[in-house]
C-alpha cells in the first residue's frame, strides 16, 4: 500500500527558511520551524519509520520541503525538475544525498515536475500539471515509471493552485480527501471514495497516510472531526512551513 512505510529522508530547516517562496508573501521563523520540524520528525520515529536526517542548506531557503525534488518509491529514487530556478541546485545535492540510501536512480531529464503535484496510489500515480509541473515532466516520469511497473495519468491542477496535493491527501488506496475545487474538476469521477474538505479548512488538505494513522495540520478542526471518525489521527503543528505553501508531505521522503 501506499501509505505504509519504513523510512523516511528528512532534511533540516535552514536559518534561510525567512527566504522561502511564499505565494502569501509570508515568512517563516526558523526558530519556530525548527521546533516544529523536530515534532514532525518524533511523529515520524514513533510510528515505526527509520528517519535519515539531511543536513540544512543554507543556500536553499525551500530545501526543507524535499518531495518536490525527488520522488522515492521502496528501494527506487527519481530526482525531479522543479519548476522554479531558485530551486534547481537542490536536486542535484540531494540526488548525492540519496545515492547511499537508494540503490537505483533515475533523473527527470524534460520538462519540469514537482513531487507536491505527484499523487502514489498503490502502483498507480497521479500527476496535476500545475505552474511547477508540465506535461513533458510527466510524461518523462511515466516512460521511467512504466517498465517498472507503474501506471501514471495526467490531471491538471486547477487555477491559483500551487500544487495538485496542496488540495487534496491519500487516505488509504481507495479514498482520497479532496477539496471542493478539485472535486468539482470531475477527474476522480467514480474512481475513488471522495472525501470533501470542509469549507473554510482548504489550506489543511494536505494531510498525510502513514502506517494507519493519518497525520492532520494543527487548526483545522472540521478535517480532523472527519477523519478520525473512521481513522487513528495525529495533529501536527507545521504552522511555520504553510507560511512557505507547504504541508505535511513536502517534508519527507517516504518508502
Amino acid at each position: 500500500m501506499a501509505t505504509n512505510f519504513k523510512r523516511a529522508i528528512i532534511r533540516n530547516p535552514g536559518k534561510k527558511i525567512c527566504n522561502a517562496i511564499s505565494t502569501r508573501g509570508l515568512t517563516p521563523d526558523f526558530h519556530k520551524a525548527k521546533q516544529q520540524h523536530n515534532q514532525y520528525r518524533k511523529v515520524l520515529e514513533n510510528l515505526g519509520l527509520k528517519v535519515h536526517i539531511l543536513e540544512a542548506l543554507e543556500e536553499f531557503p525551500d530545501s526543507v520541503f524535499v518531495e518536490d525534488p525527488a520522488l522515492v518509491i521502496n528501494d527506487i529514487c527519481i530526482i525531479l525538475r522543479p519548476g522554479v530556478a531558485s530551486r534547481f541546485g537542490e536536486s542535484k545535492v540531494l540526488e548525492g544525498d540519496l545515492t547511499s540510501i537508494f540503490s537505483d536512480i533515475y533523473r527527470i531529464k524534460n520538462g519540469k515536475i514537482e513531487g507536491g503535484d505527484i499523487l502514489r496510489i498503490g502502483s498507480h500515480f497521479i500527476v496535476g500539471l500545475s505552474e511547477r509541473t508540465n506535461k513533458e515532466g510527466a510524461k518523462n516520469l511515466g516512460e521511467i515509471l512504466a517498465p517498472l511497473g507503474f501506471t501514471l495519468e495526467i490531471s491538471k491542477t486547477p487555477a491559483g493552485v500551487l500544487h495538485f496535493k496542496s488540495e487534496c491527501s491519500l487516505i488509504t488506496n481507495d479514498t482520497i480527501l479532496a477539496t471542493e475545487k478539485l472535486i468539482q474538476t470531475g477527474f476522480f469521477s467514480n474512481k475513488y471514495r471522495l472525501l470533501k474538505v470542509p469549507k473554510g479548512e482548504e489550506i489543511g488538505a494536505n494531510c498525510l497516510s502513514i502506517n494507519d494513522h493519518v497525520l492532520i495540520p494543527k487548526g483545522f478542526n472540521k478535517i480532523n472531526d472527519l477523519l478520525s471518525k473512521k481513522y487513528k489521527t495525529i495533529v501536527v503543528d507545521v504552522s511555520e512551513m504553510e507560511k512557505a505553501d507547504a504541508g505535511l508531505s513536502c517534508m519527507s521522503l517516504r518508502a
